[in-house]
């Protein structure tokens, strides 16, 4: 215990040693401000770290008070973070306090791609062309990438003829251009010009090209271009990352090569949810439920919450393999983990039902569905009816697809083929003058092959090939050689011997 006179002074003091450090604190403050201003750096620091319009605004309103307003390179940061923003507005980029450049100009561009404000992007276009930016690299890339998002592919094609001096990006976006477009063919065609030299230079493609280009390879199944790509990753030193593996995968998984899929994601180190997803969609589309119900397992116990594209691709799987039970319990516990489900799972569920021969508990299912049936579970209750010869049932479902999906012909062929396969011509004919009247076309089928690094593709009754002449004289040879060997057997049959 200390004396009541140390106690008293402890008493006394120590307010005076608080107001004593508060005025020091306060000082060096003082001298810090007025040593110290804040420049463009600091200011990049910031904007670099907000989120949200709000925010952004604040420290443009700093900016301006700052006197940076007429700083080129603040002013293309500004415009890109109110271009990452979609609920901010251009006008908000038009604030900005610098003219329009070669800098800001993409970022208006990225922002008009990522609403698919199509007409806005063109005005900019138009902008650009003023300010005689046309020509320019950066633009030019902003431009290509632009028209690819707004789903303009021949417009996108033409910015990239344009640009006279090409980069590895200039290549990147118009491949990622077509393989988002399902150009699939032309990504790839595109992709084995940017390998060849081009004037003086050869670009090699970096981790962004291999990206761009494997969606592609795995919607063409395009398995020489895939190894190739593989093999590159392996002797360039590519690291391994979760965009490019999750593309191996797919690729793989679309060419039927399941252990390949499975090496590519043992390999991968920091495994996102797109990992997961192209492994157990991997799984799922070739019959195997079983192993992608264990892969959900795993990420389960890794601490990933799944998506519900996860549970789409299990869905599936289950509907394929018939495992009713498994899938019903899945789709009861989605709540569970917090995913939300939706139309396409509503219509996965009755996928499940139908295809395993429970179509009375699939309508039953689809009356009972806290939100509005729509084409997806129309449809998917469609096929089921196909499947088990429903007649009367599918009558009554294709009547409401006609009016929710009117220009979808595969829902008129599919009650055509079960009027026809039950003898009722008439119903038949009525649907497909139906189907002419309303000028509704079914997308043409095609077959392809690969020969010398050039995928030849043709279509029914397509004669557009260029060596079609040669290719129909063969067919025609090799017509009347099997009718010769038919006509051989006839008159010499085989003698069955014992």
């Amino acid at each position: 215990m200390l004396p009541l006179r140390t106690q008293m002074l402890g008493f006394l003091v120590k307010p005076k040693l608080l107001l004593l450090t508060r005025m020091i604190f306060t000082s060096i403050r003082c001298f810090v401000g007025m040593a110290y201003q804040k420049n463009s750096y600091d200011y990049t620091y910031l904007l670099q770290r907000c989120k949200g319009t709000k925010t952004i605004k604040s420290i443009h309103a700093q900016i301006i008070i700052g006197g940076f307003e007429e700083n080129p390179f603040l002013g293309a940061k500004l415009v890109g973070k109110y271009a990452q923003c979609y609920e901010s507005n251009i006008e908000d980029a038009r604030k900005v306090g610098v003219a329009a450049n070669r800098y800001t100009f993409p970022f208006v561009l990225k922002a008009c791609g990522a609403m698919k404000d199509g007409k806005k992007g063109q005005a900019i276009h138009g902008h650009v062309v003023k300010h005689g930016l046309d020509l320019d690299l950066f633009v030019g890339n902003a431009l290509v990438a632009f028209y690819a998002k707004c789903n303009e592919i021949g417009a996108s094609r033409r910015v990239f003829d344009m640009i006279s001096e090409k980069d590895i990006v200039t290549w990147n976006s118009m491949i990622s251009g077509y393989a988002i477009n399902g150009c699939a063919d032309d990504a790839l065609v595109l992709f084995h010009n940017m390998l060849q030299v081009q004037g003086d230079t050869v670009y090699a493609p970096d981790s962004a090209t291999l990206v761009a280009i494997l969606p592609a390879c795995a919607q063409a199944a395009a398995i020489q271009e895939g190894l190739w790509i593989h093999s590159y990753v392996i002797k360039s030193g590519i690291e391994l990352d979760a965009a490019l593996g999750s593309g191996l995968i797919a690729m793989y998984a679309n060419c039927g090569r399941l252990n390949s899929a499975r090496d590519v994601f043992d390999r991968i180190d920091d495994k996102n949810i797109v990992v997961w997803n192209a492994i157990i969609r991997c799984y799922g589309m070739h019959g195997h439920a079983d192993e992608a119900l264990k892969m959900f397992s795993r990420l389960i116990d890794s601490g990933l919450h799944p998506d519900g594209v996860i549970f789409l691709c299990l869905l599936s799987a289950f509907s394929h393999a018939g495992m009713v039970a498994e899938g019903m319990e899945l789709f009861e516990k989605m709540g569970d983990y917090g995913v939300e489900k939706n139309s396409e799972h509503y219509a996965s569920v009755v996928d499940i039902l139908g295809r395993a021969g429970f179509l009375h508990e699939a309508v039953e299912f689809v009356k009972n569905m806290p939100v509005q049936p729509g084409k997806d579970v129309y449809g998917a209750l469609l096929g089921a009816c196909r499947i088990h010869n429903n007649i009367e049932l599918a009558e009554e479902i294709a009547e409401k697809l006609f009016v929710l999906d009117p220009d979808n012909a595969g829902r008129y062929i599919i009650l055509v083929k079960m009027y026809e396969d039950a003898g009722k011509w008439e119903n038949a004919a009525r649907l497909r003058k139906a189907l002419k009247e309303k000028n509704i076309r079914k997308p043409l089928g095609c077959s392809a092959i690969e020969l010398g690094c050039v995928l030849h593709t043709f279509g029914v009754e397509d004669k557009s090939h260029p060596f079609k002449d040669q290719i129909f004289d063969t067919l025609e040879r090799l017509d009347n050689i099997m009718e010769e060997e038919a006509r051989l057997f006839d008159r010499f049959p085989l003698v069955e011997t014992i």
